[in-house]
C-alpha cells in the first residue's frame, strides 16, 4: 500500500498576518500641571502601553515611569500574557519599594498594555486604563474598569450612562504599586487588516463618550493624526485630568 500523499495549501491561499503601525501622544489636560502619565510606543509594532500614575498617592508620575520601564524590557519572544504579568508584577513590587525609601510617600499608577505577536494581541491591564478595538466601523470596549463605579454597574446599582457623573467615578480598586500584590487581568484576540487599537488613560474617556472615539478614530488616516485629534477633543472638552492615548493599526501586506 503507497503512503498518503499530504498536499500543503498554496502559499498564496494563507493569509499573513497584518503588519502594525502606531503612535502615542501624552498630554498635562488643561488642569493638572503636571503630566503624570506615561506611554510606550513600538517601531517595531509588538509593545505598547499606557501608564497613568496616581497623583493623589504623590509622584505619580515616577510610578508610571517606573511601570512603563518594566513592560518595556519585556523580550519580543515571551509569552505575552504570563510576560506582562510579570513586568507588572515586578513593577508592583518596585513601587513599593521605592514609597518605603525615607522621604518617599505612598504611589501607583493604573496601565493597559498590548503586545502583539504573529497577529494576536494580548492587552493586560489594571486599574481604569481601557482599550477599544474598532473593527468594520464598530468600536468595541475590550477592558472592564477596576473601579468601584464598575463594581456598582455589575451589580445593578448604577446605570452604565450615569457613570461618568458619579462623584466616585476616578476610585480603582486596583492599582500597580498600591498593595502587596497585584491581580492583573488578561485578555487575547486575533487582529485583522483594518482593525485599529486604542490604548488610553481615563482623562480621555472622562472627556469623551464612546461615540465621539468611534468617530474620531474612523475618521483618521494615519495613527499620529489620531491620537492628536483625540486629544484636542478631549481638550477642547476641558480635559480635567493628563490625556494620554496609544493607537495600532493593522494593515494588510503588500503581495
Amino acid at each position: 500500500m503507497s503512503e498518503p500523499i499530504t498536499r500543503p495549501p498554496p502559499l498564496h491561499s494563507v493569509a499573513a498576518p497584518p503588519v502594525f503601525r502606531g503612535s502615542g501622544v501624552t498630554h498635562a489636560g488643561q488642569v493638572r500641571e503636571r503630566n503624570e502619565d506615561a506611554i510606550l510606543t513600538d517601531p517595531a509594532g509588538l509593545l505598547w502601553a499606557v501608564a497613568d500614575g496616581m497623583g493623589g498617592y504623590g509622584h505619580g508620575d515616577m510610578a508610571s515611569d517606573m511601570v512603563i520601564d518594566r513592560i518595556a524590557v519585556l523580550s519580543d519572544s515571551a509569552l505575552a500574557a504570563p510576560g506582562l504579568r510579570m513586568q507588572i508584577e515586578e513593577a508592583n513590587r518596585a513601587i513599593l519599594a521605592k514609597a518605603a525609601e525615607p522621604g518617599m510617600n505612598a504611589m501607583g499608577a493604573t496601565v493597559v498594555a498590548a503586545m502583539i505577536q504573529n497577529g494576536v494581541a494580548t492587552i493586560a491591564w489594571v486599574g481604569d486604563c481601557r482599550a477599544y478595538l474598532w473593527r468594520r466601523a464598530g468600536l468595541r470596549l475590550l477592558t472592564r474598569d477596576h473601579t468601584v463605579v464598575q463594581e456598582m454597574v455589575d451589580q445593578g446599582l448604577l446605570r452604565d450612562e450615569a457613570r461618568e457623573a458619579h462623584p466616585e467615578r476616578h476610585v480603582v480598586t486596583r492599582a500597580v504599586g498600591a498593595e502587596p500584590s497585584v491581580e492583573v487581568d488578561t485578555l487575547t484576540l486575533p487582529l485583522v487588516a483594518g482593525d485599529r487599537l486604542l490604548l488610553c488613560s481615563d482623562g480621555l474617556t472622562v472627556c469623551l463618550h464612546d461615540a465621539d472615539i468611534a468617530r474620531i478614530v474612523g475618521g483618521a488616516g494615519e495613527p499620529v493624526d489620531l491620537c492628536r485629534a483625540l486629544v484636542t477633543e478631549a481638550l477642547v472638552n476641558g480635559a480635567p485630568d493628563n490625556v494620554s492615548v496609544v493607537c495600532i493599526f493593522a494593515q494588510g501586506q503588500a503581495a
